[in-house]
């Protein structure tokens, strides 16, 4: 190793070291990891730069921040600790990351999680357990890191240290009993001077426990523990080598050697390993934690995102799970909603269904919640558009974490780990039917789809919605009207108008027009539908060419001025909230099909543009409409 500076004490000396270069040459090892956390942002980088490092790492550490976040996390820090006199010295060696305080960058913290063993919690005895460390040890607890070690700063400024410290640990214990933290430790250190870090506190006479690094030492890395798991490899890349796939990936848990067999989720197919190599090298076995390429039988159509697992005790496999999730965005979850979901190796599309309780970080009360807000903590239920493998957070977390990200910015939204896989995901499954969309089509004599008419109040969307249909079932087109109002005397009258209850309005009423599509229905619908993430959705769960997005266009002061149900001026009186333009928002949509000017076009000539549009693109055809119209 490189030694990139030293802090000899005695016989004790810390190292930092070129860390791309020794995790390459010591992943098989079992390296420690461990996440620092500073609530207030006032001794981390004490803690790691000078008290552990000893010397500033700048420029001579690499190190980055966990892939999709939106922040930044700060750069880990490889340390290498040698103790004790001479021959009977010993060494260990920690990578240290430190946890930002945004909560925008919590995302640091929690995946992390994936690859750490122990989180450090830095608490000052001046200022004691305060909402964040609270916040901090939930996070802790729900990220799963199976040590915590709480070292408490500042003793030395308080009348009386001894005291101080048993307070402050004894509030922190009685919490993280609660968020069943149950390998906890507290020790005092100070970090102006260095005391009980990698050296016995003589200035503390009155605590006889271990060090910092004693404490650290003495702590099993996760991945050591993984090795006696059943073996799991997450597939990263596959090519094809001599009539066999060459799978590359990490192992996530367990050992495998030549000869095994296996079976390859989530296709659940069984194969036989033929070879083991990394980096160009010939391997007797790989083990969890390593990067490797497997060489197997009968793994035709295998991708990026399936698990090659154990043959007697596999992945299991699923579409619909509970899960904690934590927020890290300022748009809020909705359910309903759609993201994309990366877990394992695998990118499936994602809706949260249920959000089934938020926690409080300060009392840990279950609450009522229709959303999440930046940095809620909830658990929530999740369905997937195909099943992947996996295993519960607790079990494993390579496999059981996963990212919740925006389909169209890439921004991470939220973290989250699996606790378990929902009963009735494997209980359900589709039925086939014989007469099938197809059948139902030709029989019709048209296309079928959906036109989404979306605008302000008064726009003329349901005006124009109802020629439209006319005019379609003179031609002889079978049609469906959904009318925002008609709908919410029936499928949705148990939902108000905020914003959650919104979202959840249009996903209903997508989910449905999705069914009258299959049924061969021109289907039309009139919703505000104010938010683009819903609109989106609906067009989603159909086929290209199938969604038609219709935007009556009308200014505002257009659709005041002729407010023919009288809402507009109740909004404006402040006796009817949420109402879309006054105090909720509506977002315009940014490439509809069609754009109606119903400020300037009457409501005919809107309708027409709406037919044409309907001949141009097939749904029709302009025969049809001759024949039919004689």
């Amino acid at each position: 190793m490189h030694d990139m500076g030293s802090g000899a004490q005695g016989n004790e000396s810390v190292f930092a070291v070129s860390l791309d270069r020794y995790l390459r040459d010591n992943q098989h090892l079992g390296l420690l990891r461990m996440t620092v956390c500073d609530p207030v942002d006032e001794g981390v980088h004490t803690l790691i730069g000078r008290r552990l490092v000893d010397s500033d790492p700048a420029g001579s550490i690499a190190g980055h921040g966990p892939s999709g976040c939106g922040t930044l996390a700060p750069a880990p820090v490889l340390v290498h600790v040698r103790s004790g006199p001479g021959s009977q010295a010993t060494s260990r060696s920690f990578l240290a990351q430190p946890a930002s305080t945004d909560p925008g960058a919590l995302c640091s913290l929690i995946i992390d999680a994936s690859d750490n063993d122990v989180a450090l919690l830095l608490v000052s005895a001046r200022s004691g357990v305060t909402t964040e460390v609270r916040r901090h040890v939930c996070l802790i607890s729900h990220a799963g890191f199976r040590h915590v070690i709480v070292v408490v700063t500042d003793t030395e400024q308080m009348p009386d240290p001894r005291e101080a410290f048993d307070r402050v640990t004894e509030a922190v214990r009685s919490f993280a009993d609660r968020v069943e933290i149950d390998k906890l430790t507290a020790l005092p250190a100070a970090l102006s001077s260095g005391e009980n870090i990698v050296s016995a506190a003589a200035a503390m006479p009155w605590y006889q426990g271990p060090t910092l690094t004693d404490c650290l030492t003495a702590i099993e890395p996760e991945v050591s523990r993984q090795r006696n798991a059943h073996f799991r490899l997450m597939v990263l890349q596959v090519e094809e080598r001599g009539g066999h796939q060459a799978c590359s990936g990490l192992v996530a848990s367990g050992t495998v050697r030549p000869g095994d067999r296996v079976r390859i989720q989530p296709m659940g197919r069984e194969s036989r390993v033929t070879g083991i190599s990394a980096a160009s090298k010939k391997l007797d076995e790989a083990v969890a934690g390593q990067s490797v390429t497997l060489t197997v039988e009968n793994a035709a159509g295998i991708g990026p995102g399936a698990v090659i697992s154990t043959i007697n005790a596999p992945a299991e496999v699923a579409d619909q799970f509970e899960a904690r999730i934590i927020w890290l965005h300022e748009q809020p979850l909705y359910p309903g909603r759609k993201y994309l979901m990366r877990i394992g190796a695998s990118t499936v599309d994602a809706v949260v269904t249920d959000i089934k309780y938020e926690i409080n970080v300060d009392n840990l009360d279950h609450l009522a919640a229709n959303k999440l807000e930046l940095s809620g903590i909830g658990v929530c239920n999740l369905a997937l558009d195909r099943p992947v493998p996996f295993a519960p957070y607790g079990d494993n977390r390579d496999l059981g974490g996963f990212l919740l990200i925006d389909r169209l910015s890439g921004d991470t939204m939220g973290v989250g780990m699996l606790n378990f896989a929902l009963r009735r995901a494997h209980n359900i499954h589709l039925q086939h039917v014989d007469i099938d969309k197809q059948a139902r089509v030709a029989q019709k004599g048209h296309r079928p789809c959906v036109l989404w008419f979306t605008g302000l109040s008064g726009s003329g969307k349901s005006t124009v919605a109802n020629l439209v249909e006319r005019r379609l079932h003179a031609l002889g087109a079978h049609t469906y009207l959904l009318d925002g109002d008609n709908v919410r005397h029936g499928l949705n009258r148990d939902l108000g108008f905020t914003d959650a209850d919104r979202v959840e309005n249009i996903r209903r009423v997508a989910e449905v027009s999705k069914l009258m599509v299959d049924a061969g229905l021109v289907v039309i619908t009139a919703f505000i539908s104010p938010f683009r993430a819903e609109r989106r959705m609906a067009r989603q769960l159909l086929l290209e060419g199938e969604f038609f997005e219709i935007f009556t266009d009308t200014p505002l002061e257009v659709a005041e001025q002729r407010d023919p149900k009288g809402l507009y001026k109740k909004a404006r009186r402040g006796d009817l909230k949420n109402f879309t333009g006054i105090d909720s928002p509506y977002e315009r949509p940014e490439a509809p099909e069609i754009r109606l000017d119903t400020g300037a076009l009457d409501p005919e000539s809107a309708a027409d543009r709406v037919i044409r549009h309907l001949m141009e693109n097939g749904i029709l055809a302009v025969e049809d409409r001759v024949a039919r119209s004689r």
